[in-house]
């Protein structure tokens, strides 16, 4: 909090993009925030009314009639005094602002993600929060802004605020058993009551943890096709992204490298991987193209399997498939039966494979926990299994302990660098 304080200045930046637009909104956040609305409207309008007026430059000069609001801090989106210009969105008015704007004393243009941080050290929000409005500025699937919007409007926070208020009436009650159990108003029973916060805790924490990570959503569900050669790999490929990303010949061994596409089915994110024929070669590119396919074979999260079902890799995540149907007499035992080309069986295989992602992500009214959250999460949740040791004094160690991870959680104590990089993905007027 002292970072956004000692600065002292204001910023300003274009929060919209994707000029030229009907409406542009440029706004500041610091102290002399007032004196800009001053300066370019020759009056400050009341606190939260939108007010057209024509903004002019120091020498009065018309730049723009546009709309603008003053929004007095501390209960803004920074916690600092701001305001709004939402003028014309043409790029010559919106950068002759951000001129005018620049020249004012004490304001300079805002670097990436620093509206954020403001808001975030000026106890606006929390780190689960801003890193959940990351998330959904990121988000390209319907479930990436489900999860994201829940975590920006605080659903990891909220949870850390009542198991941090859990943890510290146990220890406070526990400190009393230890420091004043000679007083009248001291319950015997506090020492049980703070081992059965430590343990509901626990298991309210590990309920969390055992969700699927938040990392597929983010970079979606990884699916590979893999096979001998000519099993129509690449015909299907192109079938399930709709479109024609793959060349598809009757050539063995056309494709060598791997082709990926991002797609998005049901609202869940995916990325698809068309690779390389499985086969024995003394070709050196292609022999490099198997063992590539082989690789992202086994790193994916899901494989479509094309060849025989005997010949498959092992595990639950491989789907075996008869990817030409239309030419087969006999699917075989073990195989969905597939054509990409009549389009026969295509239905059921999406719908498989969408029961197979389902897995891997998180429910709707489940936390999408990053892995610095699982961490910080798997930390506390390993203090508190310490409780069970019977040592009263060891207990209200842990207690202590688990509120310092959970205050790390949220971002309140030791992480300067992780919030320099997190705030720096950030667009500039964010």
């Amino acid at each position: 909090m002292e970072k956004a304080v000692a600065e002292g200045d204001t910023i300003f930046a274009l929060s919209t993009a994707g000029l030229p637009s009907a409406i542009a909104i440029i706004r500041t956040s610091g102290p002399a925030s007032e004196k800009a609305v001053l300066a370019l409207a020759g009056t400050v309008p009341e606190p939260r009314r939108a007010v057209l007026s024509l903004l002019k430059d120091s020498d009065g000069d018309p730049i723009d009639r546009a709309i603008i609001f003053w929004l007095p801090g501390p209960g803004t989106v920074t916690g600092e005094d701001m305001a709004e210009f939402h003028i014309h969105g043409s790029r010559a008015v919106a950068a002759r602002m951000l001129e005018v704007l620049g020249q004012l004393p004490g304001l300079r243009a805002a670097e990436a993600g620093e509206f954020t941080r403001r808001a975030f050290f000026n106890g606006r929000m929390d780190l689960s929060e801003a890193e959940g409005l990351g998330d959904l500025l990121a988000a390209e699937s319907e479930a990436q802004r489900r999860h994201a919007l829940a975590m920006a409007e605080g659903g990891l926070a909220g949870e850390i605020a009542r198991w941090r208020e859990k943890l510290l009436a146990a220890e406070a009650r526990l400190e009393a058993v230890l420091n004043f159990s000679d007083e009248g108003d001291v319950d015997e029973g506090d020492e049980a009551f703070a081992l059965d916060v430590a343990r509901d805790v626990h298991n309210e924490i590990e309920s969390a943890l055992a969700a699927p990570p938040a990392e597929r959503l983010r970079d979606g569900i990884r699916v590979a096709l893999a096979g001998p050669p000519n099993a129509g790999k690449s015909t299907l490929f192109n079938a399930l992204i709709a479109r024609e990303a793959a060349i598809v010949s009757p050539i063995a061994g056309t494709t060598r490298d791997i082709i990926e596409a991002p797609v998005e089915i049901d609202g869940l994110p995916f990325v698809f991987s068309d690779t390389a024929g499985l086969r024995d070669s003394v070709d050196a590119i292609e022999d490099e193209g198997v063992r590539r396919a082989r690789s992202v074979s086994e790193n994916a999260d899901i494989v479509l399997w094309l060849g025989e079902a005997g010949d498959a890799p092992a595990g639950d995540k491989v789907l075996r498939l008869a990817a030409k149907c239309d030419l087969l007499e006999d699917a075989g035992v073990g195989r969905l039966a597939v054509s990409a080309v009549s389009g026969d069986g295509m239905a059921s295989l999406r719908s498989e494979i969408l029961a197979m992602a389902r897995k891997l992500v998180p429910r709707d009214d489940q936390l999408a926990l990053n892995a610095r959250q699982r961490t910080a999460l798997q930390t506390a949740a390993g203090r508190l299994s310490a409780a069970e040791c019977g040592d009263w004094v060891l207990l209200s160690e842990t207690l202590r302990a688990s509120r310092a991870e959970l205050d790390r959680l949220s971002g309140r104590g030791g992480v300067e660098d992780m919030l320099d990089a997190l705030f720096g993905k950030f667009c500039i007027g964010k």
